[in-house]
């Protein structure tokens, strides 16, 4: 599939089957996740893959959705605020890296038939705990990662002209 059928086709999937996922393949999406362009290439990411129901456990403290633990896999994507670069006004692309790392990681879950959800409505300082995350370490976003049990409607998106202006 090309680039613009995967963006256009891939969408949050909330429902997961069982099955676990293959190594060969989440260490592809980990490895779109870390060729992701950084600002300075400073890269400020740290991703964490949590596998086990222990840690699934102490994080339903942190975001209490029962679909969210049935994939098999769940990543948290964090940034390092002292290893990113800063702009000349103070503000600091640690946040931007790892969205843009994220996306990375979601478009290549969806490129190799697995499905993913962008969550950032958790408790940061639940997952902190509950991950262990070394000093300085920020939590940014959770997904759940696996095969999609179904797979959801296309959803409405602006049209182009009211999300663009042209200069020149």
């Amino acid at each position: 599939m090309d680039f613009l059928e995967l963006v256009r086709t891939r969408r949050s999937i909330r429902a997961f089957k069982p099955d676990s996922i293959e190594d060969e393949k989440l260490n592809r999406i980990l490895e779109a996740a870390r060729l992701a362009p950084t600002a300075a290439n400073r890269q400020p990411i740290y991703f964490v893959v949590v596998k086990d129901k222990k840690t699934k456990q102490a994080l339903k403290n942190a975001y209490n959705q029962e679909w969210f633990y049935t994939a098999p896999v769940i990543i948290c994507a964090c940034c390092v605020p002292k290893q990113a670069w800063v702009r000349n006004d103070g503000k600091n692309y640690c946040e931007v890296d790892v969205t843009i790392a994220m996306d990375h990681l979601i478009l290549g879950a969806w490129a190799e038939g697995l499905g993913t959800c962008w969550i950032a409505a958790f408790k940061p300082s639940v997952v902190k705990d509950a991950l262990k995350l070394p000093e300085g370490v920020e939590p940014i976003a959770l997904t759940p990662l696996g095969y999609p049990k179904t797979v959801p409607s296309p959803t409405h998106r602006k049209a182009i002209s009211d999300v663009l202006k042209i200069i020149g």
